[in-house]
């Protein structure tokens, strides 16, 4: 009689066998990884139409209300660099429902904000959630899928953050005339929401891939630490340019928070060109890419501050700079995986980082220049990061030769 198969056999499967039944069985991932991007994209958004309204609401200049993007971005780049251990215990899918969950939380309670206080200690409780919804979902979309999908998925996971400037920005305008807490509950809340209970369907899963050395690649590695600082400037310099974008377009022209947000809206569409565009030469010139577009950027964001003869000019020169930055963020990605290659979560979690801090960076700078100089100065100051933001890989390039 054959000898049957002990429990044990059964049951000790490597990670790499467990996962192609993990994907068979799991329900397919790309909305939910969808939807992910879009509650942390339109998290990160909603504050830019109606920054004028909580600045008046709780009476407190624009400048200092820019400051609550800084928080949340503290947070959520700490988070971002302390992800690793979590994610080894937890798994991802366990990262994103906590995440989800802490979004949709923070997100009524910026609904409900009594005082200028509370709203900050509830944008804190945001970041947290973004970190941890940026992080898992870029990693997942990269993990989750049969390897023959992989691409598919991450293409359209990507889309998401996106689609919520594209369709998130106009409905927060239409809903900011009537009041801006109803723009937290509308679109972060119920996309968070929504993506959390995809997200539960999914069953867990274990340990992806070791953390331990990977930061030490930030002073080992040139190319790893130009990547990183690179991304840092360029995100630092297009979250100033979102956090007071709304604010400039309504307290230049006097137009309504649902004209800004369409005017927004309008941009953010300009991003999906620019991003196709630069996806067909990204594998043969991600790093050449990454270089020539931040100082275009930096043009277009420099004139957007300084020249402002009507809201039509002002909207289109910030749509000019999002079709930059479709292009950039696309190479900047691909390039990261490139020089990390064996280490793709943490690259995905390095950007995330650079993301965060780059709003922290970015509104606490653009804050500092708005006070001092007005929209001029913003722009200014915005537009040196842009251009520092190629600085780093021209340093390569010439350490190369």
């Amino acid at each position: 009689m054959a000898s049957r198969p002990s429990s044990a056999s059964k049951e000790s499967s490597s990670p790499a066998e467990a996962r192609p039944r993990l994907a068979a069985a799991a329900p397919d991932p790309t909305l939910a990884l969808f939807l992910c991007l879009f509650s942390v994209q339109a998290a990160v958004v909603t504050l830019s139409p109606i920054l004028a309204l909580v600045a008046s609401d709780f009476d407190v200049s624009t400048a200092t209300a820019g400051q609550l993007r800084s928080a949340s971005g503290l947070v959520a780049g700490l988070t971002a660099m302390a992800m690793g251990r979590v994610a080894a215990r937890l798994g991802l899918r366990e990262i994103l429902v906590a995440g989800l969950a802490t979004l949709a939380a923070a997100s009524l309670a910026s609904a409900a904000a009594p005082s200028f206080a509370f709203l900050a200690a509830a944008q804190l409780a945001l970041g947290l959630g973004l970190a941890l919804v940026l992080s898992g979902a870029l990693a997942a979309a990269a993990e989750w899928p049969a390897p023959e999908r992989r691409a598919r998925v991450l293409s359209w996971t990507l889309i998401g953050q996106p689609s919520a400037w594209i369709v998130g920005l106009p409905v927060i305008g239409l809903l900011a005339q009537v009041s801006w807490r109803w723009c937290w509950v509308a679109v972060p809340f119920i996309a968070s929401a929504v993506a959390l209970a995809m997200v539960l369907r999914r069953p867990g899963e274990g340990r992806r891939e070791s953390h331990a050395g990977a930061w030490r690649l930030l002073t080992s590695d040139r190319r790893v630490a130009a990547w990183a600082l690179s991304e840092l400037l360029a995100w630092s310099a297009w979250a100033g340019t979102l956090v007071f974008a709304g604010a400039l377009l309504i307290e230049s022209y006097g137009i309504s928070t649902a004209t800004a947000g369409l005017l927004l809206g309008a941009a953010a569409v300009a991003y999906l060109p620019g991003n196709m565009l630069a996806r067909r030469h990204v594998e043969a010139a991600a790093r050449t890419l990454a270089t020539a577009i931040p100082p275009v950027a930096a043009v277009l964001v420099v004139l957007f501050g300084a020249v402002r003869p009507a809201a039509a000019v002002s909207g289109a020169l910030l749509a000019a700079a999002a079709f930059c930055i479709g292009g950039r963020t696309i190479a900047g990605s691909a390039l990261g995986l490139q020089v990390c290659s064996q280490r793709r979560v943490f690259a995905m979690r390095i950007r995330t980082a650079a993301t965060q801090f780059g709003y922290l960076l970015g509104a606490a700078l653009g804050g500092v220049a708005l006070a001092a100089g007005g929209y001029p100065a913003l722009g200014a100051t915005l537009g040196a990061l842009f251009a520092l933001a190629a600085v780093p890989h021209l340093a390569t390039l010439l350490a190369s030769k």
